[in-house]
């Protein structure tokens, strides 16, 4: 059973529920470690003064900002006597609709528990109140010495607390954009698209996706450790030409068509059913991997789907 990150309350009106934080999320990241190429020694840094290159103890450095072409040096106490306090409530200070929020202000989201079975009413009493109101708390409170922002909401039976952004925080467009686009898009462009995008709809199914550069990666280390060459991956496609958009357009929509009754003629075994020449690379060695076929991670797209086909039909004969 997974600790809580951070245990307390959950304040709304005069009700008080004792709730515990944890992460709703994990980080697959792949870390490495420096070495001097040629040798087996570790890199290590050393916090040296670039006027002296001395090396400086711990204790001996404080922070500095840099402001008006000076820095403005900061001991640790002093931050330490302005940040916030450690909180123990989460308060919610109003309830919005969820879809109020721009997806551009979650930073990260936490499952909020009962702290124990006792509290199981007021907490499923808030849950449903929010699920029946559609309804999101938007609330504050501190967690390892940073005052947040967040929004509670509701999951099934389950409560979430996703921190947030502060308004501050955001840039605009039109600041990060060279230029806002402008154009009109033609009617029969636009009526197109639509139609593209309605033959692509279907529900959220987050399974399908997956990390396919870090299951690179594994694979990489997988194979140097055993000395084999890693082939890179092929160059994007190129990006479409204004003159062709319609074009492409079209084409899009007549392959979603036909994908579409290849899927529903197969029922559920729509994903073997489709030829192998229409999977996608990434699709093609999720399944190599499933296959277990050695060296996939050095294949081209032919290869893997040379050697999928190949062990497709092995496995099709041992059963």
């Amino acid at each position: 059973m997974a600790r809580p990150l951070w245990r307390g309350a959950l304040n709304f009106g005069l009700v008080t529920v004792p709730v515990e934080l944890f992460s709703a999320t994990e980080d697959h990241t792949i870390h490495f470690r420096q070495f001097e190429r040629g040798t087996s020694d570790r890199i290590r840094y050393r916090r040296v003064n670039e006027r002296t290159a001395k090396e400086v103890e711990y204790d001996d450095i404080v922070k500095g900002h840099p402001l008006d072409g000076s820095y403005v040096l900061i001991e640790q106490h002093e931050l330490d006597e302005i940040a916030p306090g450690r909180s123990r409530t989460i308060d919610i200070d109003s309830f919005v609709h969820f879809d109020e929020i721009d997806p551009v202000y979650f930073r990260k989201s936490y499952w909020l528990g009962p702290a124990k079975q006792e509290f199981d009413r007021a907490y499923g009493l808030l849950a449903a109140a929010m699920r029946k109101t559609n309804r999101a708390g938007i609330a504050t409170f501190v967690m390892r010495n940073r005052e947040h922002v967040a929004v509670v909401r509701t999951v099934d039976n389950v409560l979430v607390l996703d921190t947030l952004q502060f308004a501050d925080e955001i840039r605009a467009p039109e600041s990060q954009l060279p230029r806002i686009p402008a154009a009109k898009p033609r009617e029969k462009e636009l009526d197109m698209a639509v139609s593209l995008i309605e033959s692509m709809s279907e529900h959220w199914q987050p399974e399908r996706y997956q990390d396919t550069y870090t299951q690179r990666v594994h694979e990489l280390i997988e194979e140097k450790k055993a000395g084999r060459t890693v082939q890179p991956e092929p160059e994007p496609a190129a990006p479409t030409n204004v003159v062709d958009l319609l074009e492409a357009l079209s084409a899009s929509v007549r392959g979603r068509a036909t994908k579409k009754r290849s899927r529903s003629d197969s029922g559920d075994s729509g994903r073997k059913e489709t030829p192998l020449a229409e999977w996608s690379k990434a699709d093609l060695r999720q399944l190599a991997r499933e296959l277990d076929i050695k060296g996939r991670s050095t294949m081209n797209r032919a290869e893997l789907m040379e050697a999928v086909h190949t062990e497709s039909a092995r496995h099709e004969r041992v059963s």
